[in-house]
């Protein structure tokens, strides 16, 4: 799915020629993407020639297609129109381009962190694998699997940040907010709901904090943002995965600092109560980074497209 940068001034100076599969699908990356500069790093173009190519279309077309916005390109109602006549065409293409001599393309290598993939991107894979494409996953933390896409090992990462340097084709994939929650048990003895947002963390001292790592990460960053003060605590329980730290809490251990979306059935039930509800919670975005060079195998695109789309729907 490689493309000449050419192709999109090609059309600018022709004018009357019709669109081609490169102008929809460059049109259907920057849709998904969000902004002409995302779309450019996904499909390994120049930005300029993104814009060429949606240019080109729109005059083929007659019709706005984006407008630019200080958060990227926001589409038009046509767009919207476009993007679901062609997204699954194009899909299918891509798809069937991408079968080699026995039917079958090369596997997708994803990875990201366990609790993220568990609970936002597996759920949401189920008309790819219908459709024959086959995936591999793998877990860990973020710059590990960034250090291991750069060495050929992964085809896509989910980041809990933005890559630094230009190398890694990165676009926002979702935002994900932090709670302090206990315990049912722990929240009677400490007073009950409210009691932190009413007098303070200073009514936590005593109970024990469950946390993700030895050195805090996500319980430090709560703190410093909410509370404006570093926190100086041990923990009493670390467990490398949210969802084991979630249970270990909703089992009475103490307290600890969770992504919201993790804990929403809990919540609601009274398994987990929430200690605090600032206006301005922390929140921390994830993205999606692909590979240079894994477009050679078009169901990068796909899986790429399809997880745009549909963990941001879910709005996680």
């Amino acid at each position: 799915m490689h493309r000449r940068e050419d192709d999109g001034e090609a059309e600018v100076s022709s004018g009357a020629a019709a669109p081609d599969l490169n102008q929809l699908r460059t049109f259907l990356a920057v849709y998904r993407s969000g902004s002409f500069t995302a779309a450019a790093r996904l499909l390994g173009l120049s930005q300029p020639t993104v814009t060429a190519q949606i240019r080109s279309l729109e005059r083929r077309l007659d019709r706005e297609l984006f407008a630019r916005t200080p958060r990227g390109a926001a589409p038009a109602p046509f767009a919207d129109e476009l993007a679901g006549r062609i997204g699954e065409p194009l899909d299918a293409l891509a798809e069937v381009a991408g079968h080699d001599l026995d039917g079958k393309a090369e596997p997708v290598h994803v990875a990201g962190p366990a609790e993220f993939l568990a609970h936002s991107v597996l759920p949401r894979l189920g008309p790819l694998v219908e459709k024959g494409v086959r995936l591999r996953f793998a877990t860990g933390l973020t710059d590990d699997l960034l250090a291991e896409l750069r060495a050929g090992r992964h085809d896509l990462v989910v980041a809990t940040a933005r890559p630094r340097g230009r190398a890694l084709a990165s676009v926002p994939l979702a935002d994900e907010e932090f709670v302090l929650v206990t315990g049912a048990s722990w929240a009677a003895r400490i007073g009950g709901k409210g009691k932190v947002a009413a007098d303070g963390p200073a009514v936590l001292h005593g109970v024990p904090l469950v946390a993700y790592a030895e050195d805090l990460p996500i319980v430090r960053r709560y703190w410093r943002h909410v509370y404006g003060r570093r926190l100086v605590c041990s923990p009493a329980l670390t467990m490398p995965d949210l969802r084991a730290v979630k249970a270990a809490v909703v089992g009475g251990a103490g307290f600890s600092v969770l992504p919201r979306y993790l804990c929403l059935d809990e919540l609601a039930s009274g398994a987990l109560v929430l200690l605090d509800d600032p206006d301005d919670p922390p929140i921390n975005t994830g993205y999606l980074v692909q590979r240079p060079g894994s477009s050679d195998n078009p169901h990068v695109a796909v899986v790429r497209d399809h997880l745009l789309a549909s963990v941001r729907a879910a709005d996680v």
